[in-house]
């Protein structure tokens, strides 16, 4: 019974944990914004860019500039940018911490918008129309501050469906989602769609600021923060996705290690603890099955056996708000907190003993 009480406490923590994902709503009130400068930096994304850029040309609304921030590519990722018509820069920054934020700063220096849109080159919109609904929901929001979403995680292989805990932590962790709402601050702003006014921006000092800064997208949204200025973030589902490490198992193990550690220290202590308890709850509700089997208890294999279940289903139902991940992995959601577990406990290890993570071939030393 102990179990069962647990269980259904961890149960009743993601609950609190992850209340609601709001979405923006498919409504494009005006063909008229500030201009635009969309900035994408990228680095080796040959084989990923071409759905964002495609996506763009298809777009309804089409008063748009597009730079594209070449970071040192090895690949075709400059003659891939240019087949489609965006304007290729070479990050020229060789100060310590040149990557993304260096990037988008670059990119900043030579865009002409009066907004500017920051999108990771593995993103791409959902329909035409979704550029002219990320431009009005903004406008509705003041067109103050950062407007970030997290773009929907679509999933192909089935290695894929390993990411399924961190995209619920990812977001969960941003405190804005819990059963509080807008109570907390947020712990920054979600990276691969960032929108702001170019005043708001330059008066935060923007990625120049934070660019030795490992979570950038966190930085970024402090910066705003501490300045005063709103930080909205929402699901992106039907405005815009992504699919993240195409490559391979090793691509995303990388990918997760590098940011986890460091992202957790942005979480509010209420919502990490309420996120310990909930992980919590799928070793206990998977051990207390493993016990009732094993005891060959009828009443409480049937007793553990439901609660194993209402937690797989609620996990599911967190999940597939973040992705399309599929229903039937959630039967092994213990394998799955065991996955996210290791991962987190080697990012610890890569960030607070061996000081350096590994992405896309470049090591990124920590201070």
């Amino acid at each position: 019974m102990v179990n069962i009480s647990l269980g259904l406490l961890a149960i009743g923590a993601g609950a609190l944990m992850f209340w609601s994902l709001p979405l923006p709503r498919s409504r494009d009130e005006n063909t008229e914004y500030p201009s635009l400068s969309i900035i994408i930096p990228a680095r080796n994304e040959a084989e990923r860019i071409p759905h964002l850029l495609r996506t763009l040309q298809e777009q309804k609304y089409k008063s748009f500039e597009v730079l594209v921030i070449d970071d040192d590519s090895t690949d075709d990722t400059v003659s891939v940018a240019e087949l489609y018509g965006a304007t290729v820069l070479p990050n020229e920054s060789s100060e310590e911490g040149a990557g993304k934020s260096a990037a988008c700063w670059h990119g900043v220096q030579h865009s002409k918008g009066q907004w500017l849109l920051f999108l990771d080159a593995d993103t791409r919109f959902s329909s035409p129309d979704s550029l002219g609904h990320l431009l009005a929901l903004y406008q509705r929001k003041g067109a103050k501050g950062i407007l970030s979403l997290q773009p929907f995680h679509h999933i192909e292989n089935l290695y894929e469906n390993l990411s399924a805990i961190f995209n619920i932590i990812v977001i969960a962790g941003m405190n804005r989602f819990t059963v509080w709402g807008d109570r907390f601050e947020p712990a920054g702003s979600f990276g691969p769609c960032i929108l702001s006014d170019r005043e708001d921006y330059f008066s935060t000092g923007g990625h120049k600021k934070i660019q030795t800064a490992i979570m950038d997208d966190l930085a970024l949204g402090q910066a705003y923060l501490d300045k005063d200025l709103p930080v909205h973030c929402m699901g992106g589902k039907g405005v815009i996705s992504f699919r993240m490490y195409p490559e391979g198992f090793k691509s995303l193990v990388e990918g997760w290690c590098k940011s986890f550690a460091l992202g957790s220290q942005s979480t509010h202590p209420a919502v990490m603890l309420l996120t310990i308890i909930w992980i919590a709850g799928s070793f206990i509700t998977g051990g207390a099955l493993i016990s009732s089997l094993i005891m060959m208890s009828p009443v409480d294999i049937v007793l553990t056996g439901v609660l194993y279940l209402l937690y797989a289903l609620q996990t599911m139902i967190f999940a597939r708000r973040c992705g399309n991940f599929k229903p039937f992995i959630f039967l092994f959601h213990p394998v799955l907190f065991s996955f996210f577990a290791g991962i987190f406990a080697y990012s610890i290890f890569r960030v607070h003993v061996l000081r350096s993570v590994n992405w896309r071939g470049r090591k990124i030393n920590i201070k």
